[in-house]
Protein backbone atom coordinates (compact mmCIF):
# COMPACT_ATOMS: atom_id res chain seq x y z
CA UNK A 1 0.00 0.00 0.00
CA UNK A 2 1.35 3.40 -1.02
CA UNK A 3 0.46 7.03 -0.40
CA UNK A 4 2.97 9.57 -1.67
CA UNK A 5 2.73 13.36 -1.74
CA UNK A 6 4.19 15.16 -4.79
CA UNK A 7 4.87 18.82 -4.10
CA UNK A 8 5.20 21.47 -6.80
CA UNK A 9 7.64 24.14 -5.53
CA UNK A 10 6.69 27.77 -5.98
CA UNK A 11 2.99 27.10 -6.31
CA UNK A 12 3.00 25.03 -3.10
CA UNK A 13 0.67 22.65 -4.93
CA UNK A 14 0.24 19.22 -3.34
CA UNK A 15 -0.85 16.20 -5.36
CA UNK A 16 -0.96 12.58 -4.35
CA UNK A 17 -0.37 9.05 -5.62
CA UNK A 18 -2.26 6.39 -3.68
CA UNK A 19 -2.28 2.69 -4.47
CA UNK A 20 -2.89 -0.85 -3.28
CA UNK A 21 -3.42 -4.27 -4.82
CA UNK A 22 -1.64 -3.36 -8.05
CA UNK A 23 -3.90 -0.35 -8.75
CA UNK A 24 -3.38 3.35 -8.13
CA UNK A 25 -5.13 6.70 -8.21
CA UNK A 26 -3.73 10.20 -8.58
CA UNK A 27 -5.34 13.21 -6.92
CA UNK A 28 -4.94 16.67 -8.54
CA UNK A 29 -2.02 16.00 -10.92
CA UNK A 30 0.00 18.89 -12.35
CA UNK A 31 0.66 19.50 -16.06
CA UNK A 32 4.14 17.94 -16.19
CA UNK A 33 2.69 14.64 -15.07
CA UNK A 34 5.17 11.93 -16.13
CA UNK A 35 6.32 11.82 -12.50
CA UNK A 36 3.10 10.05 -11.45
CA UNK A 37 3.40 7.34 -14.09
CA UNK A 38 7.06 6.82 -13.24
CA UNK A 39 6.41 6.50 -9.51
CA UNK A 40 3.46 4.16 -10.05
CA UNK A 41 5.43 1.88 -12.36
CA UNK A 42 8.37 1.82 -9.94
CA UNK A 43 5.95 0.56 -7.27
CA UNK A 44 4.36 -2.00 -9.62
CA UNK A 45 1.05 -0.11 -9.76
CA UNK A 46 -1.29 0.73 -12.65
CA UNK A 47 -2.97 4.14 -12.51
CA UNK A 48 -6.68 3.49 -13.06
CA UNK A 49 -8.32 6.58 -11.54
CA UNK A 50 -7.56 10.30 -11.54
CA UNK A 51 -9.53 12.42 -9.07
CA UNK A 52 -9.78 16.21 -9.25
CA UNK A 53 -10.90 18.01 -6.13
CA UNK A 54 -11.86 21.15 -8.08
CA UNK A 55 -11.11 23.40 -11.03
CA UNK A 56 -7.72 24.76 -9.98
CA UNK A 57 -7.15 28.50 -10.42
CA UNK A 58 -3.39 28.63 -10.02
CA UNK A 59 -2.02 25.88 -12.28
CA UNK A 60 -2.86 23.77 -15.30
CA UNK A 61 -4.34 20.40 -14.39
CA UNK A 62 -2.47 17.39 -15.71
CA UNK A 63 -5.54 15.15 -15.45
CA UNK A 64 -6.39 14.92 -19.18
CA UNK A 65 -2.73 14.49 -20.08
CA UNK A 66 -2.16 11.75 -17.51
CA UNK A 67 -5.37 10.04 -18.65
CA UNK A 68 -4.05 9.89 -22.22
CA UNK A 69 -0.74 8.60 -20.92
CA UNK A 70 -2.18 5.83 -18.74
CA UNK A 71 -5.74 5.08 -19.89
CA UNK A 72 -7.11 6.07 -16.47
CA UNK A 73 -10.53 7.66 -16.02
CA UNK A 74 -10.77 11.22 -14.70
CA UNK A 75 -13.46 12.18 -12.19
CA UNK A 76 -14.54 15.76 -11.44
CA UNK A 77 -17.31 17.32 -9.41
CA UNK A 78 -20.76 18.49 -10.52
CA UNK A 79 -21.74 22.11 -11.24
CA UNK A 80 -18.65 23.40 -13.06
CA UNK A 81 -19.06 26.73 -14.87
CA UNK A 82 -18.58 24.87 -18.16
CA UNK A 83 -18.45 21.12 -18.87
CA UNK A 84 -15.13 19.54 -17.94
CA UNK A 85 -14.85 17.74 -21.25
CA UNK A 86 -12.16 15.25 -20.25
CA UNK A 87 -13.81 13.98 -17.04
CA UNK A 88 -16.75 11.97 -15.78
CA UNK A 89 -18.87 13.52 -13.04
CA UNK A 90 -18.57 12.12 -9.54
CA UNK A 91 -21.32 12.67 -6.96
CA UNK A 92 -21.73 12.54 -3.22
CA UNK A 93 -21.57 8.93 -2.02
CA UNK A 94 -19.81 7.48 -5.08
CA UNK A 95 -17.10 5.03 -4.01
CA UNK A 96 -14.16 3.55 -5.92
CA UNK A 97 -12.04 0.51 -5.05
CA UNK A 98 -8.27 0.80 -5.30
CA UNK A 99 -7.17 -2.63 -4.13
CA UNK A 100 -7.84 -2.80 -0.39
CA UNK A 101 -8.63 0.90 -0.29
CA UNK A 102 -11.99 2.54 -0.88
CA UNK A 103 -12.23 6.19 -1.95
CA UNK A 104 -15.59 7.85 -1.35
CA UNK A 105 -16.78 11.18 -2.72
CA UNK A 106 -18.03 14.10 -0.63
CA UNK A 107 -19.52 17.10 -2.43
CA UNK A 108 -17.91 20.09 -0.72
CA UNK A 109 -18.79 23.31 -2.61
CA UNK A 110 -17.77 26.74 -1.40
CA UNK A 111 -14.26 27.36 -2.66
CA UNK A 112 -15.65 26.48 -6.08
CA UNK A 113 -19.07 25.12 -7.02
CA UNK A 114 -17.55 21.90 -8.35
CA UNK A 115 -15.42 21.13 -5.30
CA UNK A 116 -15.12 17.56 -4.01
CA UNK A 117 -13.29 15.94 -1.13
CA UNK A 118 -12.34 12.27 -1.18
CA UNK A 119 -12.45 10.17 1.99
CA UNK A 120 -10.09 7.18 2.09
CA UNK A 121 -11.07 3.93 3.86
CA UNK A 122 -9.03 0.80 4.48
CA UNK A 123 -11.49 -2.05 4.03
CA UNK A 124 -9.56 -4.18 6.55
CA UNK A 125 -10.43 -1.55 9.18
CA UNK A 126 -13.69 -0.11 7.83
CA UNK A 127 -15.20 1.73 10.79
CA UNK A 128 -13.89 5.22 10.01
CA UNK A 129 -11.98 7.04 7.31
CA UNK A 130 -8.20 6.81 7.44
CA UNK A 131 -7.81 10.15 5.68
CA UNK A 132 -9.41 12.69 3.39
CA UNK A 133 -8.16 14.61 0.36
CA UNK A 134 -9.58 18.03 1.17
CA UNK A 135 -8.59 19.97 -1.97
CA UNK A 136 -8.86 23.70 -1.31
CA UNK A 137 -11.71 23.41 1.19
CA UNK A 138 -9.60 22.67 4.27
CA UNK A 139 -5.89 23.41 4.65
CA UNK A 140 -3.50 22.92 7.53
CA UNK A 141 -4.27 26.01 9.59
CA UNK A 142 -6.71 27.68 7.20
CA UNK A 143 -9.72 27.09 4.94
CA UNK A 144 -10.33 27.88 1.29
CA UNK A 145 -10.93 31.32 -0.15
CA UNK A 146 -14.47 32.06 -1.34
CA UNK A 147 -14.01 35.10 -3.58
CA UNK A 148 -14.37 33.51 -7.02
CA UNK A 149 -18.08 34.30 -7.17
CA UNK A 150 -18.25 37.99 -6.17
CA UNK A 151 -21.99 38.23 -6.77
CA UNK A 152 -22.61 35.31 -4.39
CA UNK A 153 -20.19 36.04 -1.56
CA UNK A 154 -22.49 35.15 1.32
CA UNK A 155 -23.94 32.11 -0.42
CA UNK A 156 -20.61 30.46 -1.23
CA UNK A 157 -19.20 31.27 2.21
CA UNK A 158 -22.18 29.45 3.68
CA UNK A 159 -21.61 26.52 1.36
CA UNK A 160 -18.00 26.29 2.54
CA UNK A 161 -19.13 26.32 6.18
CA UNK A 162 -21.44 23.38 5.49
CA UNK A 163 -18.73 21.55 3.54
CA UNK A 164 -16.24 21.91 6.39
CA UNK A 165 -18.80 20.43 8.78
CA UNK A 166 -19.13 17.45 6.43
CA UNK A 167 -15.35 16.93 6.37
CA UNK A 168 -15.05 17.28 10.17
CA UNK A 169 -17.79 14.66 10.61
CA UNK A 170 -15.39 12.04 9.23
CA UNK A 171 -13.81 11.95 12.68
CA UNK A 172 -10.77 13.27 14.49
CA UNK A 173 -8.66 10.31 13.39
CA UNK A 174 -8.77 11.21 9.68
CA UNK A 175 -5.49 12.52 8.25
CA UNK A 176 -6.01 15.52 5.97
CA UNK A 177 -4.33 15.80 2.57
CA UNK A 178 -4.91 19.33 1.17
CA UNK A 179 -4.20 20.47 -2.40
CA UNK A 180 -1.97 23.37 -1.30
CA UNK A 181 0.49 24.20 1.45
CA UNK A 182 1.99 27.32 2.95
CA UNK A 183 2.99 29.91 0.36
CA UNK A 184 0.07 29.21 -1.96
CA UNK A 185 -2.14 32.05 -3.18
CA UNK A 186 -5.14 29.84 -2.33
CA UNK A 187 -4.98 30.74 1.36
CA UNK A 188 -3.24 33.24 3.61
CA UNK A 189 -2.99 31.61 7.03
CA UNK A 190 -1.68 28.13 6.33
CA UNK A 191 0.69 26.46 8.78
CA UNK A 192 4.25 25.75 7.71
CA UNK A 193 3.78 21.99 8.15
CA UNK A 194 1.94 19.85 5.63
CA UNK A 195 0.62 17.16 7.98
CA UNK A 196 -2.40 17.26 10.24
CA UNK A 197 -5.59 15.48 11.20
CA UNK A 198 -9.22 16.49 11.29
CA UNK A 199 -8.99 16.44 15.09
CA UNK A 200 -5.99 18.74 15.23
CA UNK A 201 -7.61 21.18 12.81
CA UNK A 202 -10.88 21.08 14.74
CA UNK A 203 -8.99 22.11 17.88
CA UNK A 204 -6.53 24.59 16.37
CA UNK A 205 -7.60 25.91 12.96
CA UNK A 206 -8.85 29.50 13.57
CA UNK A 207 -11.58 29.23 10.93
CA UNK A 208 -12.92 25.98 12.42
CA UNK A 209 -13.20 27.72 15.80
CA UNK A 210 -16.08 29.82 14.42
CA UNK A 211 -19.13 27.86 15.51
CA UNK A 212 -21.73 30.34 14.31
CA UNK A 213 -22.55 29.97 10.62
CA UNK A 214 -23.46 33.65 10.15
CA UNK A 215 -20.24 34.81 11.81
CA UNK A 216 -18.25 32.54 9.49
CA UNK A 217 -20.10 33.90 6.46
CA UNK A 218 -19.46 37.49 7.50
CA UNK A 219 -15.75 36.86 7.98
CA UNK A 220 -15.27 35.03 4.67
CA UNK A 221 -17.42 37.45 2.67
CA UNK A 222 -15.25 40.34 3.83
CA UNK A 223 -11.84 38.79 3.19
CA UNK A 224 -9.63 40.48 0.62
CA UNK A 225 -7.77 38.35 -1.94
CA UNK A 226 -6.02 39.26 -5.19
CA UNK A 227 -6.84 37.46 -8.43
CA UNK A 228 -4.10 37.66 -11.07
CA UNK A 229 -5.35 37.73 -14.67
CA UNK A 230 -3.89 34.30 -15.45
CA UNK A 231 -6.49 32.71 -13.14
CA UNK A 232 -8.99 33.14 -15.99
CA UNK A 233 -6.64 31.24 -18.32
CA UNK A 234 -6.29 28.42 -15.78
CA UNK A 235 -10.07 28.24 -15.38
CA UNK A 236 -10.57 27.84 -19.12
CA UNK A 237 -7.79 25.30 -19.63
CA UNK A 238 -8.98 23.26 -16.67
CA UNK A 239 -12.37 22.82 -18.26
CA UNK A 240 -11.26 22.45 -21.89
CA UNK A 241 -8.17 20.41 -21.03
CA UNK A 242 -4.62 21.75 -21.27
CA UNK A 243 -1.95 20.69 -23.74
CA UNK A 244 0.90 18.41 -22.62
CA UNK A 245 4.02 20.07 -21.26
CA UNK A 246 6.85 20.59 -23.77
CA UNK A 247 8.91 17.44 -24.22
CA UNK A 248 12.07 19.47 -23.56
CA UNK A 249 11.68 21.64 -20.48
CA UNK A 250 14.91 23.62 -20.83
CA UNK A 251 14.87 26.81 -22.94
CA UNK A 252 17.39 27.10 -25.75
CA UNK A 253 20.42 29.26 -25.18
CA UNK A 254 20.50 32.70 -26.78
CA UNK A 255 23.47 34.87 -27.60
CA UNK A 256 23.21 38.58 -26.77
CA UNK A 257 22.55 39.34 -30.43
CA UNK A 258 19.81 36.68 -30.57
CA UNK A 259 18.28 38.03 -27.37
CA UNK A 260 18.03 41.50 -28.86
CA UNK A 261 16.54 40.13 -32.08
CA UNK A 262 14.10 37.53 -30.70
CA UNK A 263 11.07 39.88 -30.77
CA UNK A 264 10.04 39.00 -27.24
CA UNK A 265 7.08 40.76 -25.69
CA UNK A 266 8.91 40.60 -22.36
CA UNK A 267 12.60 40.27 -21.50
CA UNK A 268 12.49 38.90 -17.97
CA UNK A 269 15.54 39.06 -15.72
CA UNK A 270 15.14 36.14 -13.32
CA UNK A 271 18.26 36.86 -11.25
CA UNK A 272 18.05 37.96 -7.63
CA UNK A 273 16.76 41.51 -6.96
CA UNK A 274 20.15 42.91 -5.95
CA UNK A 275 21.75 41.58 -9.13
CA UNK A 276 19.05 43.21 -11.24
CA UNK A 277 19.29 46.53 -9.40
CA UNK A 278 23.08 46.56 -9.76
CA UNK A 279 22.94 46.21 -13.52
CA UNK A 280 20.47 44.90 -16.09
CA UNK A 281 19.92 44.97 -19.82
CA UNK A 282 17.88 47.87 -21.15
CA UNK A 283 14.18 47.11 -21.43
CA UNK A 284 14.26 44.08 -19.16
CA UNK A 285 11.98 43.66 -16.15
CA UNK A 286 12.79 41.92 -12.88
CA UNK A 287 11.05 38.71 -11.88
CA UNK A 288 13.33 36.58 -9.67
CA UNK A 289 12.98 32.90 -10.44
CA UNK A 290 11.42 32.13 -7.05
CA UNK A 291 8.74 34.77 -7.59
CA UNK A 292 7.60 33.53 -11.02
CA UNK A 293 4.73 31.37 -9.68
CA UNK A 294 3.27 34.28 -7.70
CA UNK A 295 3.75 37.15 -10.15
CA UNK A 296 4.33 35.99 -13.74
CA UNK A 297 0.58 35.64 -14.22
CA UNK A 298 0.10 39.30 -13.39
CA UNK A 299 2.45 40.64 -16.05
CA UNK A 300 2.50 38.02 -18.83
CA UNK A 301 -0.56 37.25 -20.94
CA UNK A 302 -1.48 34.09 -22.81
CA UNK A 303 0.64 33.61 -25.92
CA UNK A 304 3.08 36.44 -25.23
CA UNK A 305 6.66 35.69 -26.20
CA UNK A 306 9.19 35.62 -23.37
CA UNK A 307 12.99 35.78 -23.23
CA UNK A 308 14.77 34.98 -19.97
CA UNK A 309 17.95 36.50 -18.55
CA UNK A 310 19.53 34.34 -15.85
CA UNK A 311 22.63 33.99 -13.71
CA UNK A 312 23.13 30.36 -14.70
CA UNK A 313 21.59 27.38 -16.47
CA UNK A 314 19.87 26.04 -13.35
CA UNK A 315 17.85 29.26 -13.04
CA UNK A 316 16.69 28.87 -16.63
CA UNK A 317 15.57 25.29 -16.01
CA UNK A 318 13.65 26.19 -12.85
CA UNK A 319 12.01 29.20 -14.49
CA UNK A 320 10.83 27.06 -17.39
CA UNK A 321 9.26 24.54 -15.00
CA UNK A 322 7.36 27.33 -13.24
CA UNK A 323 6.15 28.86 -16.53
CA UNK A 324 5.06 25.52 -18.02
CA UNK A 325 2.87 24.80 -15.00
CA UNK A 326 0.87 27.98 -15.59
CA UNK A 327 0.81 27.71 -19.42
CA UNK A 328 2.96 30.81 -20.00
CA UNK A 329 5.61 28.83 -21.84
CA UNK A 330 6.07 30.66 -25.15
CA UNK A 331 9.76 31.07 -24.31
CA UNK A 332 12.12 32.18 -27.07
CA UNK A 333 15.16 31.16 -25.03
CA UNK A 334 17.48 32.17 -22.24
CA UNK A 335 20.63 34.28 -21.90
CA UNK A 336 23.19 33.85 -19.10
CA UNK A 337 25.90 36.35 -20.04
CA UNK A 338 25.01 39.59 -18.23
CA UNK A 339 28.33 39.86 -16.37
CA UNK A 340 30.35 39.10 -19.50
CA UNK A 341 28.31 41.58 -21.52
CA UNK A 342 28.96 44.29 -18.93
CA UNK A 343 32.69 43.59 -19.01
CA UNK A 344 32.63 43.93 -22.79
CA UNK A 345 31.02 47.36 -22.59
CA UNK A 346 27.33 46.56 -23.08
CA UNK A 347 25.25 49.41 -21.63
CA UNK A 348 23.61 48.41 -18.34
CA UNK A 349 20.77 50.15 -16.57
CA UNK A 350 20.83 50.42 -12.79
CA UNK A 351 18.07 50.92 -10.25
CA UNK A 352 19.34 52.84 -7.21
CA UNK A 353 18.46 51.74 -3.68
CA UNK A 354 18.00 54.30 -0.92
CA UNK A 355 17.76 54.08 2.88
CA UNK A 356 15.33 55.24 5.54
CA UNK A 357 17.11 58.53 6.17
CA UNK A 358 16.72 59.59 2.53
CA UNK A 359 13.05 58.58 2.46
CA UNK A 360 12.42 60.51 5.69
CA UNK A 361 14.19 63.54 4.28
CA UNK A 362 12.09 63.49 1.13
CA UNK A 363 8.89 63.16 3.14
CA UNK A 364 9.87 65.89 5.63
CA UNK A 365 10.87 68.37 2.91
CA UNK A 366 7.90 67.41 0.75
CA UNK A 367 10.20 66.79 -2.20
CA UNK A 368 8.63 68.06 -5.38
CA UNK A 369 7.54 65.70 -8.15
CA UNK A 370 8.28 62.64 -5.99
CA UNK A 371 6.08 59.90 -4.59
CA UNK A 372 6.66 56.95 -2.28
CA UNK A 373 4.78 54.02 -3.80
CA UNK A 374 3.94 51.14 -1.44
CA UNK A 375 3.45 47.89 -3.42
CA UNK A 376 2.63 45.56 -0.51
CA UNK A 377 -0.77 43.91 -0.27
CA UNK A 378 -3.70 45.65 1.39
CA UNK A 379 -3.53 43.57 4.58
CA UNK A 380 0.13 44.42 5.15
CA UNK A 381 -0.48 48.10 4.52
CA UNK A 382 -3.51 48.26 6.81
CA UNK A 383 -1.37 47.33 9.80
CA UNK A 384 1.67 49.49 8.98
CA UNK A 385 1.64 52.32 6.43
CA UNK A 386 3.90 55.34 5.95
CA UNK A 387 1.99 58.61 5.94
CA UNK A 388 1.80 60.34 2.55
CA UNK A 389 2.72 57.16 0.67
CA UNK A 390 0.61 55.98 -2.27
CA UNK A 391 -0.57 52.37 -2.45
CA UNK A 392 -0.76 50.15 -5.53
CA UNK A 393 -0.34 46.40 -5.05
CA UNK A 394 2.60 45.16 -7.12
CA UNK A 395 0.45 42.89 -9.30
CA UNK A 396 -2.05 45.61 -10.07
CA UNK A 397 0.69 47.73 -11.62
CA UNK A 398 0.17 45.46 -14.65
CA UNK A 399 -2.54 47.93 -15.70
CA UNK A 400 -2.45 50.78 -13.20
CA UNK A 401 1.00 51.90 -14.38
CA UNK A 402 -0.85 53.68 -17.18
CA UNK A 403 -2.34 56.13 -14.68
CA UNK A 404 1.09 57.08 -13.30
CA UNK A 405 3.10 60.08 -14.47
CA UNK A 406 6.27 59.03 -16.32
CA UNK A 407 7.83 62.38 -15.49
CA UNK A 408 7.42 61.83 -11.74
CA UNK A 409 10.15 60.38 -9.51
CA UNK A 410 8.91 57.20 -7.79
CA UNK A 411 10.44 55.31 -4.88
CA UNK A 412 9.09 51.76 -4.66
CA UNK A 413 8.80 50.05 -1.28
CA UNK A 414 7.65 46.72 0.16
CA UNK A 415 8.75 44.69 3.19
CA UNK A 416 12.06 43.29 1.90
CA UNK A 417 12.74 45.03 -1.41
CA UNK A 418 11.95 41.99 -3.58
CA UNK A 419 8.46 43.02 -4.67
CA UNK A 420 9.61 46.63 -4.95
CA UNK A 421 12.29 45.48 -7.40
CA UNK A 422 9.68 43.65 -9.46
CA UNK A 423 7.52 46.78 -9.48
CA UNK A 424 10.48 49.01 -10.34
CA UNK A 425 11.55 46.71 -13.17
CA UNK A 426 8.02 46.72 -14.61
CA UNK A 427 7.87 50.50 -14.59
CA UNK A 428 11.35 50.79 -16.13
CA UNK A 429 10.30 48.37 -18.89
CA UNK A 430 7.35 50.70 -19.57
CA UNK A 431 9.56 53.76 -20.00
CA UNK A 432 9.77 55.21 -16.50
CA UNK A 433 13.25 56.63 -15.98
CA UNK A 434 13.33 58.16 -12.48
CA UNK A 435 12.89 55.13 -10.23
CA UNK A 436 14.57 53.94 -7.06
CA UNK A 437 13.88 51.31 -4.38
CA UNK A 438 13.51 51.66 -0.63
Amino acid sequence: MLLEKIKTPGLSHLSYLIGAGGKAAVIDPRRDCAIYAEKARAAGLEITHIFETHRNEDLVSGAPILADMTGATVFHGPNPEQPVVYAQTAHDGDCFAIGQLKICVLETPGHTDDHLAYAVYDTAYPDKAVGVFTGDALFVGDVGRTDFYPDRREEVAGLLYDSLKKIVSLGDQAIIYPAHGSGSVCGSGMAEREFSTVGHERLNNPRLQIADREAFIELKANEHHYQPPYFRLMERLNMEGGEPAPSIMRPRNLSLAELKDCRADHIIDIREPMAYASGHLSGSMSLPVGMIPAFAGWFISEGERIALVAADESQLATAMEHLVRIALDNVAGGYVGVVSAAKQGEHMQQTPMIGSDEVKNRLDTEKQNWKLLDVRDAEERSSDAIDKSQHIYVGELNERWQALDKHCHYTLMCASGARATVAAGWLVSKGFSDIDIY
